[in-house]
């Protein structure tokens, strides 16, 4: 036998490595050929092309999925993981707060909204209440806030980085929108474009909320019709309850164009994120196809900060603001927190405050149950309750939700 002297060089390495990778090729086209469908060639060579690409459009089409649920092969990511830890506090006095985002020019306003609350609710359970403005306030509005007040009373400002233009926004295009829209409802209005991205998300974000786990939104010029002689921050904490609200309405389309594709694009990327047990019905008729405008409105909410604090959420606004959407339309925070409620938790966490009569101008939602109504000294009148009114939401939340409507609510149709 003769032996060849054999000296292993970087060309020999290269020339090596290019005959494996051939060989890979070699053995993914025979698996191709061999394949029973694109899925396996999927699984076996582990990437996807555009080709391959399964949206949730899709999915819903053949059936996979019947309003965002019950799919064999998406699995939601619990967000209640997240939200959960709040609830281990049963029967005991929740870590809780009002806020309210106001400027230095609306004390009188607020001031009737403070009595208002103190009065019919807070003057018994004495939470926290906290003030935002993206401006300093000035001491004058401190000391008469302060003195409206009988528990703790924080002040805050609101960075800039959360009430101005992100790199990523055309401020020439916003300013052509807002004159294109100038007929809409705060259609021109630059301040309520950046209080609604600040609403959707970075509220929840400000130190001054660290330390709470509720809360209850408050505006200027809003009324409580009834006595609420319980503590709903424990209510909503002993029941397992997310999101609260009192009234629903429809979303004018013009200023929320492609908010809802935007949304679609988004969680075919993630369907992993949304809950098993939803509650699309509410929000589309359809089956997720189209938006069908219906929102909580979420001048009045009381719910949990964990909530947008998720991973979930951020992600979903972070996807949002990305496209530019409070700005170049005018998309509200109403739509986006009933939107992600609605998709990212199941259905029996949203709760509707039926007994809480409330006013937001020009709606009420005033209990149509005598008893409640009686019990509660309540002060509205309820044939012009809001909640099953022909132009609210409040049928279809009922509905979607699977629960049984109070005895008259067809009267209360308008």
């Amino acid at each position: 036998m003769i032996l060849i002297p054999f000296t292993l060089n970087r060309r020999h390495v290269r020339l090596g490595t290019i005959a494996l990778a051939f060989i890979f090729v070699i053995i993914n086209l025979v698996l191709y050929c061999n394949s029973s469908s694109k899925a396996q060639i999927i699984d076996k060579v582990g990437s996807f092309t555009n080709e391959h690409k399964i949206t949730l459009t899709d999915m819903i089409n053949d059936g996979q999925i019947r309003n965002f649920k019950n799919s064999t092969t998406v699995k939601s990511k619990d967000i209640l993981s997240f939200i959960r830890p709040s609830f281990a506090n049963k029967g005991q006095r929740p870590k809780a707060c009002f806020v309210t985002l106001v400027k230095n020019s609306e004390f009188d306003g607020i001031v009737k909204s403070i009595r208002n609350v103190q009065k019919k609710f807070n003057s018994q359970f004495k939470y926290d209440w906290i003030f935002l403005n993206d401006e300093e306030f000035t001491e004058e509005f401190k000391l008469g806030i302060t003195n409206e007040i009988s528990s703790v009373v924080k002040f805050g400002l609101i960075p800039k980085e959360h009430w101005s233009y992100p790199e990523y926004i055309d401020q020439s295009k916003a300013a052509e929108t807002r004159k294109d829209m100038a007929r809409v409802i705060y259609g021109s209005s630059e301040s309520y474009r950046h209080m609604c991205r600040y609403q959707s998300g970075f509220f929840w974000r400000h130190p001054l909320l660290d330390d709470y786990d509720w809360y209850w939104r408050v505006e200027p010029d809003i009324k409580l019709y009834c006595d609420t002689n319980y503590d709903v921050f424990q209510w909503m904490q002993d029941h397992e309850k997310v999101y609260g609200f009192t009234l629903t309405m429809y979303e004018n389309k013009k200023t929320i164009n492609t908010l809802w594709n935007t949304t679609v694009d988004f969680f075919d990327n993630h369907p992993e994120y949304i809950s098993s047990d939803n509650l699309m019905e509410f929000i589309s008729n359809d089956q997720g196809h189209t938006y069908n405008l219906c929102h909580f409105w979420s001048n009045f909410e009381i719910a949990n900060l964990n909530l947008w604090r998720s991973p979930q959420y951020q992600e979903y606004f972070d996807y949002l603001d990305h496209a530019g959407g409070f700005f170049y339309e005018r998309w509200g925070d109403a739509p986006i927190h009933s939107i992600a409620a609605s998709l990212l938790l199941p259905k029996d966490k949203i709760h509707h405050f039926a007994d809480i009569g409330y006013r937001h101008k020009p709606n009420d939602n005033c209990p149509i149950d005598t008893k409640v109504w009686e019990e509660n000294n309540c002060e509205c009148n309820p044939e012009k309750d809001f909640t099953f009114h022909k132009y609210g939401c409040g049928t279809q939340f009922y509905d979607a939700a699977g629960i049984a409507k109070p005895k008259g609510w067809e009267t209360h149709r308008g």
